[in-house]
């Protein structure tokens, strides 16, 4: 169960920040702005995602395979970016479900390892795979996958109101790529071998009805990326709602960034993994890429606090930012801010390049690894130190009513083994 953090703070007389400060207005329009763009590389990343998985379907190769495992990867540095815009944006926060939902019980979409048993007492849909089967009949709910369409994994999503039953977005086109990963905290990431896409050669079964779903997930991923973009660009709802009242984008500015901080970084993804060193609780497990989902989910917390992000071609999208109005109210509070943001940045730097040298975070989190586990741990402890220091610039700002998510792996570990 999460908790929710609640800070209030009584608003103070007269102007909300001095004649000098900057602009909360020219603010949160840089926020949209870095949104719009974060979003724009998010959609032209996972077009070239389709455009090698397409490359992958003509040419099975274990070499197609691997390039259309590269840009999944290159797709995933603009989109974990933007999680900064999650939590204090409800347009946001209700369609992220459909592209970074996880974690995921494999067996709905495709074969698992014998391992994975054949049932589940929480989900009938357990095992269903609809690869391998074109009508489906669990529970009383009958699909007809005899075609895999965007709109039959659509309809899959969460099927039975099960939310590990993750038929859209990245983690299922990641899985298609990859495969399970069967190494538990042992080195090695998920090795489906390109033959799975190969129906001259296929080694396996159902290899074209594997294509089908790949490339309808991609193509479902897209057009949910355009609808994100739509929503933030001139005349977008998302960024309406942030700009039309300079307060109210603040607000969603520092829930966003406090929350994920907090609950959804420090807690459900990193603390709740450590605690129970189980690999399967790590972000992009099927691709051993958790390192760099964490690293720059940070990176965009600092693009939306700085006011500056840098673009997959390599320009820059700045403006008037929450650093600039921190400083203008408390300047020593400022500096505080910024002094959290690098350690948490060196903390996390630190992780990558653990998991660059050979140590994936899913050996790292594993019972008995103290170097790893004291890896990870710095990490959580950089975000949870920085949090606090963003609830003090949450009432610098005169700012109420701000709600940060919380978890129990953070303020409630022994429910977490309840």
């Amino acid at each position: 169960m999460k908790r929710i953090l609640l800070l209030s703070t009584a608003l103070t007389a007269g102007a909300l920040w001095p004649a000098a400060a900057a602009e909360p207005q020219a603010v949160v329009s840089t926020y949209a702005d870095i949104a719009l763009a974060t979003y724009e590389d998010s959609l032209s990343t996972a077009q070239t995602l389709r455009e090698a998985i397409d490359t992958l379907v003509a040419a099975p190769s274990e070499e197609t395979l691997g390039a259309a495992r590269q840009a999944w990867l290159a797709a995933r540095v603009p989109y974990q970016q933007s999680e900064a815009f999650r939590f204090g944006n409800a347009i946001v926060d209700e369609w992220e479900g459909r592209v970074n939902a996880w974690p995921l019980d494999e067996g709905l979409i495709d074969y698992v390892d014998a391992g994975y048993g054949t049932e589940s007492d929480t989900n009938e849909f357990y095992t269903v795979n609809v690869i391998a089967n074109d009508k489906l009949s669990v529970g009383g709910t009958e699909i007809d996958a005899s075609a895999i369409t965007p709109e039959v994994i659509q309809s899959l999503h969460e099927v039975g109101g099960i939310e590990a039953n993750v038929a859209t977005g990245y983690h299922a086109i990641e899985f298609l790529l990859w495969g399970q990963d069967l190494n538990g905290t042992d080195a090695g990431a998920g090795a489906r071998p390109a033959s799975d896409f190969d129906p001259a050669n296929c080694t396996g079964d159902h290899c074209e009805r594997r294509i089908q779903y790949l490339t309808a997930a991609s193509d479902l991923l897209i057009a949910d990326l355009e609808e994100m973009v739509a929503n933030w660009q001139t005349d977008g709802e998302a960024r309406a709602e942030v700009t039309g009242d300079a307060k109210a984008g603040l607000t969603a500015m520092l829930t966003g960034l406090g929350s994920l901080s907090y609950g959804e970084l420090a807690g459900e993804r990193m603390k709740l993994g450590l605690l129970l060193n189980d690999p399967e609780e790590e972000h992009d497990c099927f691709s051993d890429n958790t390192h760099n989902s964490h690293y720059y989910d940070l990176v965009g917390i600092r693009n939306v606090y700085f006011g500056s992000y840098k673009r997959v071609d390599g320009s820059t999208v700045e403006g008037p930012s929450l650093a600039d109005l921190v400083g203008e109210k408390d300047a020593a509070l400022a500096e505080e801010v910024k002094g959290k943001l690098d350690a948490t940045l060196a903390a996390m730097t630190a992780l990558k390049a653990r998991a660059e040298g050979g140590e994936a975070y899913d050996q790292m989190i594993g019972q008995g690894n103290e170097a790893g586990n004291a890896v990870v741990q710095a990490a959580i402890d950089g975000l949870v130190d920085q949090t606090r220091s963003l609830e003090r610039a949450i009432v610098a700002l005169d700012l109420s009513g701000i709600e940060l998510e919380g978890s129990d792996s953070l303020d409630n570990p022994d429910a977490v083994f309840e």
